[in-house]
């Protein structure tokens, strides 16, 4: 009697363990929200969640849409009734976070909390609902590094570190980029090459900004103990985060152009110094949620005096996302220098496989 009784004890707990938790979820998915309702002018009716509205564009995530995602002009919405609690910003700056149901023609009825009743506010008056705000200041960089090192019938090592970093705010926008690369065969030096740029972009407007900008690079076997390069003039951002959908949605794109003073310190040979133009585009075009970026940068340095000595760096690489935080890549950069010292080619190509680290501190969905 006592085995049979402790029996079917067993039998209650293991069931009550495993009925508990499915009755939890059922309990769960009945008390889950219902549907957010937007109802267009043209009388067509929209289920789904309620992602944001910003710039007039109101986002929809639905099951039917192939992406899940539906953008629709916030001018084409009549009516609106939204089941989780969400902040309304309207135009004389109030926020609201709450429900909403559709009021009287052209207006909103937004359940504020933790307030009782319900606060009549018209759909003109809307500004943007959930909108995602950046911090202050967007931090995006990587450090990056290559190690190579050989022994018994050859001794080679190569060390190569790269280094990005860009600090952007509304007005102000600043990049920092840095190489050292640096090669030996049994203790023979056959390769080094150091480079550093910091640049500060100050916006004048959305799009239209002013930079000042420093070069320099030191490259023991172009004979170059320090090749410096400091300019200004204006440039414009052609693309920024967001201006496209899909796998343009995080391409970024500028270019510049302005004045330089340019000197060249050379080991052997007759240094140089003159005054130049400017001329860089930078691209950066992040694929499938940064798994992959794709970039491009280049600074060209024409010469007054001379219309036939320019200067030109290239970079041209694939970053590659393994884990969070965690980035490899591979970079081809490229020098040439029209009226190089006598004895040194005027072509220098870099190529590095690398593997480090990278961060992004904007906030995204």
């Amino acid at each position: 009697m006592r085995t049979t009784t402790l029996i079917c004890l067993f039998v209650f707990t293991a069931f009550s363990a495993i009925g508990m938790p499915a009755l939890a979820s059922a309990q769960s998915d009945s008390a889950s929200p219902a549907p957010d309702i937007v109802t267009l002018k043209d009388g067509s009716v929209l289920y789904g969640e309620l992602i944001e509205m910003a710039g007039g564009v109101l986002l929809i995530k639905m099951a039917s849409s192939s992406d899940n995602m539906i953008k629709i002009k916030w001018d084409e919405v009549t009516k609106l009734e939204v089941h989780h609690p969400i902040p309304f910003h309207l135009k004389e700056g109030t926020t609201l976070k709450g429900t909403a149901t559709s009021g009287p023609e052209g207006t909103l009825n937004i359940q504020a909390e933790p307030l009782e009743g319900s606060i009549t506010v018209p759909l003109a008056s809307v500004t943007s609902i959930n909108p995602l705000i950046q911090p202050p200041v967007v931090y995006i960089g990587s450090l990056n590094a290559g190690f190579s090192h050989s022994t018994g019938n050859s001794k080679l090592r190569n060390v190569s570190v790269l280094g990005d970093f860009v600090a952007r705010s509304e007005q102000l926008r600043l990049t920092m980029l840095g190489r050292y690369v640096y090669g030996d065969n049994a203790g023979e030096l056959i390769t080094r090459n150091a480079r550093g740029t910091i640049k500060l972009d100050f916006f004048i407007t959305k799009r239209l900004f002013w930079f000042a900008s420093a070069y320099f690079e030191n490259d023991r076997f172009q004979d170059l103990k320090l090749r410096t390069a400091i300019s200004s003039g204006p440039g414009f951002q052609w693309v920024e985060r967001g201006d496209f959908d899909g796998l343009l949605k995080d391409m970024t794109f500028y270019t510049e152009a302005g004045l330089a003073y340019f000197n060249e310190d050379f080991r052997t040979a007759e240094d140089k110094a003159s005054f130049r133009a400017r001329v860089s585009m930078k691209l950066d075009w992040p694929l499938f949620d940064g798994l992959i970026t794709l970039y491009h940068y280049d600074e060209i340095f024409p010469s007054f005096q001379d219309a036939s000595d320019f200067f030109f760096t290239m970079d041209n690489g694939i970053r590659l996302k393994i884990a969070v935080g965690l980035t490899s890549g591979f970079q081809v950069t490229t020098r040439y220098n029209n009226q190089p010292p006598a004895g040194r080619s005027d072509t220098d190509n870099l190529y590095l496989f690398t593997l480090g680290y990278g961060f992004d501190t904007t906030r995204k969905r």
